[in-house]
Formats: structure tokens, C-alpha cells, sequence
């Protein structure tokens, strides 16, 4: 296992592939592991670095609350630890609102960057869903708890494939048994980290390439949200997905991995 110490604490990373940089950020709750079904796709043209965010996994997990902005502060000191000037960047909800802050406070090292269901601002119907996922940790079984998180990201198309089913099963099962589950006060820390985050009125400072990607359908972090993070940024496309929630990128697989990799191509 590979750690650096940045930004004040211990961060867990892994490098897969070679090539140019592409730093990945993960989620709210989710470890680097996540990654994989992407990373396994993107390895065989980038080098790809991604860590446990703090809160999370093998990396540090301080009392909270934490910043969007200090947590972009943890990425940058990682890809300083590494020597990495700077990155492409790849950045799934959470992982977005730390891209956009990472793009806004250290622009030097974002050469693109690709968006997955992202927010620049929360309003009171998300901060009460991140309240609730706060609430929900703290008084479900592990198992119940990934089924809440099942509902809020997977469209109903999921649901009703059979074969997806017994996947979201499994998932459920297998977090009973997760050997380094997320303590409340992480998620508590990164939660708060989503509530507060607001950069509305930064986005136009952003000068790098980017592309917001999500799902129509995602009842979490809603279109308006990845429009308003669209319509922002000057040099920015977008592109959402019909029949799609917040997992568009495991639910459209086969088209999310290419195209993420040719709009790298033509844009980093």
C-alpha cells in the first residue's frame, strides 16, 4: 500500500497505467476501489492516479467538518508529493465539486477536466438529502445503509434488469462485510464538505477544457445542478445521458469509458 503525507495528513493512492497524468477523485462514501471499472479502461492510455479522499478507506480520517476547498487542497499536495506539475482530471460527484475548487484555487495544475454529476451550489433539497445520508449511517446496518445509497443512484432500468438485481444484492451483502467501512465521522466531515460548497460565482475563473457528463434521470444530484455547472464555465461541453440516474457511468458503461477517453484526447 502507498501513502503521502499532504495537505496535513496521510492520503492512500495507487498509480495504474502510463502516459500522461489523469488524476481521479472520488465520490462521497467510496473508496479508490470504485474506480475500477473505469480505471481498468483508462490505464491502457494514461497514468492514472487516484487515492481515498480524507474520510475515507486507508487514508486519514480527521474530525470534521471538511471543505470542498481543502479536500482540492489534499489533491494538489498528492500530485505535489508525486512530482506531478500538473493533470488531467476526472472527478465523480464529490469528486467533481473538489475538481471545480481544485481548478479554481491551483489552476496550474488542471490541464482538462471531465465532470461527472457535478454542483457548484446546493440548495435546501440537497442539503437535506446529505443530512439524511448523515442520519442514515448513524442508525441502519451496513447492509441497509448501501441499499439507501442503491436508491438514491441507480436508475429504476437497474432495478428491473434482472441480472443488475442481483448485482445491488450482492452489494448490499457484501457491506456487511467491508473490511475498512466509513466511520460516521467521515462521512459526517465529507457531507458537510457537499452542504457547503458554493462556486457559482468562481466558475468563469475556470480556463481549462472541461465536459460535465451525467444522467437525466439522477434523482441526487439533479440536471439542473450539471447545467448550472455547464453554463458556468466558459470553455465547457456537456453531455447527460436519457434513462440514466447518478451511476450513469456503470449504467452506460460501454459508451461512458470511450468517450471519456476521446474527449481527453482531443481536449488534454
Amino acid at each position: 500500500m502507498s501513502f503521502v503525507n499532504a495537505n496535513g495528513i496521510q492520503l492512500y493512492y495507487e498509480e495504474r497505467g502510463t502516459g500522461q497524468p489523469l488524476l481521479l477523485i472520488m465520490g462521497i462514501t467510496a473508496t479508490c476501489s470504485v474506480w475500477e471499472n473505469h480505471v481498468s479502461f483508462w490505464e491502457k492510455h494514461f497514468r492514472c492516479i487516484l487515492f481515498d479522499n480524507r474520510g475515507v478507506g486507508a487514508s486519514d480520517k480527521p474530525e470534521g467538518p471538511y471543505t470542498t476547498a481543502q479536500m482540492a487542497d489534499d489533491s494538489a499536495a498528492l500530485l505535489d508529493e508525486l512530482q506531478v506539475s500538473s493533470a488531467a482530471i476526472v472527478g465523480v460527484s464529490m469528486g467533481g465539486a473538489i475538481a471545480l475548487q481544485l481548478a479554481i484555487r491551483h489552476p496550474e495544475k488542471v490541464e482538462a477536466m471531465v465532470l461527472m454529476c457535478p454542483w457548484a451550489s446546493c440548495d435546501r433539497k440537497g442539503e437535506a438529502i446529505f443530512k439524511h445520508m448523515m442520519h442514515a449511517k448513524a442508525h441502519l446496518r451496513p447492509e441497509q445503509f448501501a441499499n439507501f445509497i442503491q436508491l438514491l443512484i441507480f436508475h429504476k432500468s437497474t432495478w428491473d434488469n434482472d441480472t443488475e438485481y442481483d448485482g445491488l444484492l450482492e452489494g448490499q451483502n457484501g457491506a456487511a462485510f467491508e473490511a475498512m467501512p466509513q466511520p460516521l465521522h467521515g462521512l459526517e466531515g465529507q457531507a458537510y464538505a457537499c452542504i457547503s460548497h458554493n462556486v457559482v460565482d468562481q466558475l468563469p475563473r475556470i480556463e481549462s477544457p472541461s465536459l460535465v457528463i451525467g444522467g437525466k434521470q439522477d434523482q441526487f444530484i439533479p440536471e439542473w445542478m450539471a447545467r448550472e455547472v455547464h453554463n458556468g464555465i466558459p470553455n465547457c461541453d456537456l453531455h447527460l445521458y436519457d434513462n440514466a440516474g447518478h451511476a450513469f457511468h456503470w449504467e452506460h458503461l460501454e459508451d461512458f469509458n470511450p468517450r471519456v477517453l476521446d474527449w481527453l484526447n482531443k481536449n488534454y
